[in-house]
């Protein structure tokens, strides 16, 4: 048995690639790198069934760029 904690990404681009993540550590907020910039969600305190397990659901909350 694994002990990654993963979490549920709901919202946000319908292209992001992995909507089943790992979070390292598990806290209030998350950014996944995508498209030249980064992808922010929140957590919530809502969980999901998966083929993975019962996880946390981590909502999208906004878009930032990376600075040049």
């Amino acid at each position: 048995m694994s002990n990654v904690v993963k979490a549920v990404l709901e919202g946000g681009p319908k292209d992001l690639p992995a909507r089943i993540v790992p979070i390292t550590p598990p806290g209030i907020e998350l950014r996944v790198a995508f498209h030249g910039g980064f992808e922010h969600f929140k957590v919530t305190q809502r969980e999901q069934d998966t083929p993975e397990g019962r996880l946390r659901v981590y909502e999208w909350c906004e878009h930032s760029t990376i600075g040049t």
